[in-house]
């Protein structure tokens, strides 16, 4: 499983609106075929699998990430009914799909075929992967990472408003990877004025993985951006799982208010700005309390001389 989770992440930021997949198909101790989701959402993980697995499959153990579809779409056969056909003897999946048309059905028709089905493997890295899916099924709307730059006192630039560059080279380039991996990435009004910003992604091979721009504002979306008149009309974003916001102060404190935030990226340099500009505004806290158990610690690392902390809702 850990494979078909790797496969998977190979996809992401690529697949919306379908899920970024991985899956992997063993025979007799040797791997016959692996597959991930393609850009655009098809040809499906384990299709992909199957097609390099060819007749090895007969008899074989899938290991998917997410419960195979059951319905047939325009683009090709439901996964199901492809493993069905190859003879596959057993499927390990690691969570359901929330898709309401799917929701089981899947394991159902593998159930019916006389294929063993074990669910349920790794779940947590499979719903971490393919959480803007999963919180799309779900909430009715695309996941959202919170991502901030500060200086040690919780600063993202001083009181001029000069910013570049709080962090160094490797926690910059951590961020375009990040980049890479979403579908858009939002600012407010403010940042687009002040810093006109391309949000591109400048590592090398991954220059063509630029996500969708999105401004927050009242107006209307300047050429080659999309735009959103409060946080809430994410929910709106056709094709689009996963939503980074990185900028400025208000639009996070906007998204943090609105309970909107799912996952927190907190890039720390080892400075301190004194009477800067605070990362965040006004969240609407009315008590010291409520502030506490929100969030949970997931991953803690150092870039260089910064330090990065990601956080998911407690």
């Amino acid at each position: 499983m850990g494979a078909a989770l790797a496969l998977g992440e190979r996809g992401r930021g690529r697949t919306a609106p379908n899920p970024c997949v991985g899956c992997v198909i063993i025979h007799e101790g040797r791997v016959v075929g692996r597959g991930w989701t393609q850009p655009g959402g098809r040809p499906h993980a384990e299709a992909m699998a199957l097609a390099q697995a060819g007749d090895s499959a007969r008899g074989a153990t899938a290991y998917v990430t997410l419960e195979p579809c059951s319905v047939r779409g325009g683009r090709g056969p439901a996964c199901a009914d492809l493993l069905v056909k190859a003879g596959v003897a057993r499927v390990v999946a690691a969570t359901r799909d929330p898709f309401p048309k799917i929701d089981g059905r899947g394991f159902e028709r593998l159930s019916e075929a006389g294929i063993a089905v074990a669910i349920g493997c790794r779940t947590d890295d499979a719903e971490a992967s393919m959480r803007g899916f999963l919180t799309r099924q779900r909430l009715g709307r695309p996941a959202v990472t919170l991502k901030l730059a500060t200086s040690l006192d919780g600063q993202i630039a001083l009181a001029s408003g000069e910013s570049r560059w709080i962090t160094g080279s490797q926690a910059r380039a951590h961020t375009h990877l990040e980049r890479a991996r979403t579908d858009a990435i939002l600012v407010g009004r403010g940042t687009f004025v002040a810093d006109d910003p391309k949000l591109d992604v400048r590592l090398p091979g991954l220059e063509d993985r630029t996500p969708q721009r999105i401004l927050l504002t009242q107006g209307r979306a300047p050429e080659g951006w999309r735009a959103i008149a409060q946080p809430a009309d994410i929910a709106a974003l056709e094709g689009i799982n996963d939503v980074m916001v990185e900028g400025g102060a208000a639009t996070a404190a906007a998204f943090v208010a609105a309970d909107l935030v799912d996952r927190l990226l907190l890039y720390r340099a080892p400075i301190l700005l004194g009477a800067g500009k605070a990362a965040l505004g006004d969240i609407g806290l009315a008590a010291l309390a409520d502030a506490h158990g929100r969030w949970r610690l997931v991953d803690s690392r150092m870039l260089g001389s910064d330090r990065l902390d990601a956080y998911v809702r407690g």
